[in-house]
């Protein structure tokens, strides 16, 4: 498969930071972490991806900026261009000793997704697509499944923890895709997600509450393997807003379908609940 330059200078650094958590995954009893939130650890070995990556990225293009899970935002002298980088999602699963974990680096220009790369260095899968280049799995071509058949597909999502996302409404979520397909998947790396998405591993997938360095990249993947991306409620999809829901054009679309079916349910019920008498215990007589 023959890489651009642009491409090339992506897939080098995504490399390069991946042997050094290798390294780290390899001792990861080891690792200094502290706490940044709720069950939201940040390691060591996530800032030195991080530098790494940064180092390797400015290098070969010194005008552009960034937009770092870490170091944030860091403008650039070019204001068309910026990077999109997590040096490691799937942090918690890291840190347990999961191999399921990435390097995710895309590329914005004028606001647009144009290229991205996803590395899981302990499986040594690189995936990478570049806009009207197609994706890629190491050197194959990738294709979204062809299934159209919800009770046959496989879909992916994330499931919030402590202290984080709406608990609620992703039980009324995965209730109703339970009842209708196959299966239901929790991988711990949105990256992935995506990622497998675009190989035809998984049907589709949908999540909430995302930042812009963990569909980046996959965005760019799926679209460039003939997939549908929207916010999960069909409108159009926009790295800086956080939700996603994927697949090819039908399962895009049944599972939008879903996921508002599970929304409904979800007010229905509040509804009710709100309708029920309230109990006063000023009125209570004590027997």
């Amino acid at each position: 498969m023959a890489r651009s330059a642009l491409l090339n200078v992506m897939v080098q650094a995504a490399m390069k930071a991946g042997r050094g958590l290798i390294r780290d995954f390899g001792e990861v009893e080891n690792l200094q972490v502290s706490m940044k939130g709720p069950a939201d650890f940040v390691s060591n070995a996530d800032r030195r991806a991080e530098e790494v990556i940064f180092q390797e990225l400015s290098r070969a293009r010194p005008d552009w900026g960034f937009l770092m899970e870490e170091r944030g935002t860091v403008e650039g002298r070019d204001p068309q261009h910026r990077w999109i980088v997590d040096p490691l999602d799937g942090t918690t699963n890291f840190l347990h000793g999961l191999p399921m974990f990435a390097i995710s680096i895309a590329l914005e220009r004028d606001g647009q997704l144009v290229a991205g790369v996803i590395l899981n260095p302990a499986m040594d899968e690189l995936f990478t697509a570049e806009k009207g280049g197609g994706a890629f799995l190491n050197d194959r071509r990738l294709r979204v499944a062809a299934r159209k058949s919800l009770p046959e597909s496989l879909f992916a999502t994330g499931i919030p923890f402590l202290g984080q996302g709406d608990h609620a409404a992703a039980l009324y979520e995965m209730r109703q895709i339970m009842g209708e397909t196959s299966g239901i998947r929790r991988m711990g790396a949105a990256a992935l997600d995506l990622a497998y998405v675009a190989a035809g591993r998984f049907d589709g997938y949908w999540e909430r509450a995302l930042r812009p360095w963990d569909v980046a990249a996959g965005a760019v993947l799926i679209r460039e393997a003939g997939g549908f991306l929207s916010g999960m409620d069909g409108e159009k999809f926009d790295h800086m807003q956080g939700d996603v829901a994927c697949g090819n054009e039908f399962m895009h679309k049944s599972l939008v379908e879903q996921l508002q079916q599970a929304t409904l349910r979800r007010k229905a019920a509040s509804a009710t609940l709100s309708a029920l008498p309230r109990r006063n215990s000023g009125n209570l007589t004590r027997i």
